[in-house]
């Protein structure tokens, strides 16, 4: 009796061993899929932020275009050649302004900013898309800690390989979220 009673003893121990083996790659996995939605959300204010400024940046050239037109009136109603030279001058300066906001050396013209904004938009799915392939792995690993524990419960060795299975399957979906995060849609 004491022979089968310490090789359960023994199989409980490596039941535990794996336990706590697939707890630690639960505690990694779920940090890399906060780190990953804590990646997204910074890149999705990043983003919205840029388009604000794309939006600002349209509205007011916008505002400065239709001002140069309206301009056109005022020198055309006005027979003083100081006049109309100093709303051609204005008109000129606003044209130039709206053509600077457009595309700017500094990296600030609509153009640039509406790049800017699709890369974090971009950056931003593939986090999301990581994050989602990190908590199905988190999801898998953690059924099975629960059914490895239940076969230390019910001494049903086969329930270790079915936990060995799905740790696998959730190291499988970690190893996608980190290496191809795009590569499935889950």
């Amino acid at each position: 009796m004491t022979g089968g009673h310490g090789a359960v003893e023994g199989g409980d121990k490596r039941t535990a061993l794996i336990i706590a083996v697939l707890a630690l790659f639960l505690a990694i996995v779920e940090t890399g899929a906060k780190s990953a939605q804590t990646a997204a959300i910074t890149l999705n204010v990043e983003a919205a932020n840029l388009w604000a400024f794309f939006q600002a940046r349209s509205i007011r050239q916008t505002t400065v275009r239709a001002s140069a037109d309206a301009a056109e009136l005022q020198k055309v109603a006005t027979g003083d050649a100081a006049v109309r030279a100093a709303i051609e001058a204005q008109q000129k300066a606003w044209r130039d302004q709206a053509t600077r906001w457009e595309d700017s050396a500094d990296g600030e013209g609509r153009k640039q900013l509406s790049e800017r904004a699709r890369s974090a938009e971009t950056r931003r799915e593939r986090y999301m898309s990581q994050y989602h392939l990190y908590e199905y792995a988190a999801a898998l690993l953690q059924v099975a800690i629960v059914i490895a524990s239940a076969s230390i419960i019910t001494s049903a060795s086969w329930l270790i390989l079915v936990s060995l299975g799905l740790a696998v399957g959730g190291a499988a979906l970690s190893g996608l979220g980190f290496f191809a995060p795009g590569l499935l849609h889950l």
